[in-house]
């Protein structure tokens, strides 16, 4: 709140910038896996998806010791650390020797680029960075790949995560305000000598149980929490299948339509068309009920918007997710309604234990866009590309109730769930 604004412009642009390269690397490498499966002899489909979708893997299990860790030593740390072992890891992929190991090194890659997705919570440029980066770095990898080889691609994202890490230690500052003003109640315990000096959000805990409790509140949150439940689940299946498509367009464009390697990265700029048509008609929806504050306020005399305000666009992504995916490769403009939507809920609805709530989330969003996508090769193969995705649509289509009953009942179950008491 003290920072000048030229120093906020930068701190958010580091962290969104961070947004959309870890993004970006979990689909950058996809046009060069047949490159990798031939140099490895091996021909087995399930671990040609599997190759692309560990990165997500590791975005699943990296919230639920990398959020904890954050409300406990800050947000700071955790970034600084995080980006020099993306770093080390994009290296080793680069340097993979075998499909193992190169398998191994993704998932730890997609481990560490979790934090920035986890903590970060610069909402505008914040929400489109990591719908845009997987769409990108197909487009950018495609042509790496055809010019400079599969390995190539992780030397890329680690000379951009070097540099980006450089920045961050140069100019990010701790913004988690627990963790702040902790650390001005010591240093004044220090220079006062009166250890009667508390923050005003000490819970009197040591860091054991702090620590305890933190590891424990994203699972608690997924578990107790009807809402955040529901909301993972919805989001789950939106980026599950935006993965299924990514690992799936570049063997349908090769093998079907005859692309090279180079140009089947153009194929996912449809998404990318989609992202930026969602984006922008759902920040003009929520504008809209900003300033329509009759919707908002309701049932709050003291003027305080509801967090609820946030889901009512996801009515339109609900509806637009099936049609799209019926007309196979515009369901991405619900992306960005759901990533924009659902975060900024939780983030107005969790206050303090936001990142918790956004691990909680980002788990379930994981392991469905790490998994789905090893079923997209067999169904494909049984049913073609246009029933396939077809029967995506009536499965999302099915979704459509969710965020309809979430907007009208969410304050209710929000209110019966206190994550301060975790």
């Amino acid at each position: 709140m003290n920072w000048p604004t030229w120093f906020k412009v930068v701190n958010v642009g580091l962290i969104s910038c961070l947004t959309f390269l870890t993004p970006l690397a979990s689909s950058m490498f996809a046009p060069g896996v047949p490159q990798v499966m031939k140099e490895f002899n091996n021909n087995d489909d399930l671990i040609a998806d599997f190759v692309v979708s560990v990165y997500v893997l590791g975005f699943a299990l990296g919230p639920m010791f990398l959020a904890p860790m954050s409300e406990l030593f800050g947000r700071i740390w955790i970034y600084h650390a995080t980006n020099v072992g993306f770093i080390v890891f994009s290296v080793l992929c680069a340097e993979s020797s075998s499909v193992s190991m190169l398998t191994a090194c993704r998932f730890f890659q997609g481990l560490f680029g979790a934090a920035p997705i986890t903590i970060g919570a610069a909402l505008g440029i914040f929400a489109l960075a990591p719908v845009l980066g997987p769409v990108i770095g197909p487009v950018a990898g495609g042509f790496l790949v055809a010019a400079k080889g599969w390995r190539w691609v992780f030397w890329v994202l680690a000379i951009v995560g070097g540099a980006l890490t450089l920045l961050c230690l140069t100019f990010l500052r701790e913004t988690y305000a627990a963790v702040i003003l902790e650390t001005k109640a010591a240093r004044l315990r220090k220079q006062t000598n009166n250890s009667s000096i508390r923050s005003q959000m000490d819970r009197n805990l040591n860091v054991k149980q702090l620590f305890s409790r933190a590891i424990v509140r994203p699972c608690r949150i997924l578990v107790f929490s009807p809402i955040v439940s529901a909301l993972s689940l919805y989001m789950g299946v939106v980026y599950g299948y935006q993965y299924l498509l990514f690992s799936t367009f570049t063997k349908a464009f090769e093998d079907q339509y005859g692309f090279s390697t180079s140009i089947v990265g153009l194929t996912f700029l449809g998404l990318g068309v989609g992202n930026l048509i969602g984006l922008a008609v759902i920040s003009s929806l929520l504008d809209k009920h900003l300033r329509d504050g009759s919707k908002v306020t309701e049932a709050n005399p003291n003027g305080k918007r509801k967090p609820e305000y946030r889901l009512i666009p996801l009515g339109w992504s609900s509806i637009s997710l099936p049609i799209g995916l019926f007309l196979y490769g515009w369901m991405d403009n619900a992306v960005p309604a759901v990533f924009l939507c659902i975060m900024s809920y939780l983030i107005d609805a969790f206050g303090v234990y936001a990142a918790s709530a956004l691990a909680a989330n980002t788990v379930v969003r994981s392991i469905f866009g790490a998994v789905l996508p090893l079923a997209g090769a067999r169904m494909y193969s049984v049913l073609g590309y246009g029933w396939g995705n077809s029967l995506l649509g009536f499965i999302a289509l099915a979704l459509i109730p969710i965020p309809i009953l979430l907007n009208r009942y969410g304050e209710t179950l929000r209110k019966r769930f206190d994550a301060s008491r975790i």
